[in-house]
């Protein structure tokens, strides 16, 4: 069992491309309201990059693409972004 609170400080990493995409603290987690499944993780642009009038986009992980939570990271299986 997997506690969301063990799920803070991990980064979270695409296998594709060892690209580093966030860390899951900063991000949000969709969860369907009828069923409380975790549905995906939204990962804000980063954050030194410019916002032009308060623009929030990012990046949206679906739940299903998560290959491995580890002790220090969250590898994710994207083929773009």
């Amino acid at each position: 069992m997997l506690l969301l609170s063990e799920l803070g400080g991990k980064e979270i990493v695409n296998l594709n491309n060892g690209e580093r995409l966030g860390i899951i603290a900063d991000s949000d987690i969709v969860v369907d309201e009828k069923t409380g499944k975790i549905l995906s993780l939204l990962i804000p642009e980063r954050k030194f990059q410019f916002k032009l009038f308060g623009n929030n986009e990012g990046i949206e992980i679906p739940w299903h693409t998560i290959r491995k939570i580890g002790n220090d990271m969250i590898i994710v299986e994207l083929d773009t972004i």
